[in-house]
């Protein structure tokens, strides 16, 4: 096995998401991703017009740091410790590319189909993508934290409402993926 451009095992990459939930306990912290952008939205003035940015988003400058790690981290991963290709499974390739016409599975990193800078150029996608960020991030702000959040922050603290979240996520993405994802890119 490769460390750099090898996938980790879960018997290594578990016990690292664990004893980092560890330390985030200890220090009175939680983990999660969308709450960075209410801090972000605090920090630029939005306290003025809505109840809801009207809080110390100084104590929560830390979690800003996670989200430059993860931008810096990600650029790390993808630019020198990865092959920029997801292997998959060859049937899931065969039924993406019979049904949906994603030839690129398996060869690169991401869908170059759904993912392509020149698809940007195309309104209906423009319009998918605007829509769809839109209904995550109300999503997320409605169900009190994103997927990283409860999943990974909210289990480990043992919170109903974060496995309740979760089960939604998965039941979403199901709904998603077997239903409206056909009928959208057919």
């Amino acid at each position: 096995m490769n460390l750099l451009y090898d996938p980790w095992p879960w018997y290594i990459a578990g016990p690292l998401i664990a004893l980092t939930m560890f330390i985030l306990l200890y220090a009175g912290k939680q983990f999660g991703m969308s709450s960075n952008l209410r801090t972000m939205c605090s920090i630029g003035g939005a306290g003025k017009y809505s109840d809801f940015f009207k809080f110390d988003w100084k104590s929560q400058r830390w979690n800003l740091v996670v989200v430059v790690g993860a931008v810096i981290g990600g650029f790390i991963a993808s630019q020198f410790m990865s092959n920029n290709k997801v292997i998959i499974n060859p049937d899931v390739a065969q039924q993406l590319s019979t049904d949906y016409g994603i030839e690129s599975a398996g060869n690169a990193y991401v869908p170059t189909e759904l993912f392509a800078t020149e698809n940007l150029s195309d309104p209906f996608v423009l319009a998918i993508l605007i829509i769809g960020g839109f209904f995550v991030g109300f999503g997320a702000r409605y169900a009190g934290g994103c997927t990283s959040g409860h999943a990974i922050s909210g289990l480990s603290n043992l919170q109903l409402p974060s496995l309740i979240a979760v089960i939604g996520f998965f039941i979403g993405g199901l709904v998603m993926i077997h239903l409206l994802f056909p009928l959208i890119f057919s």
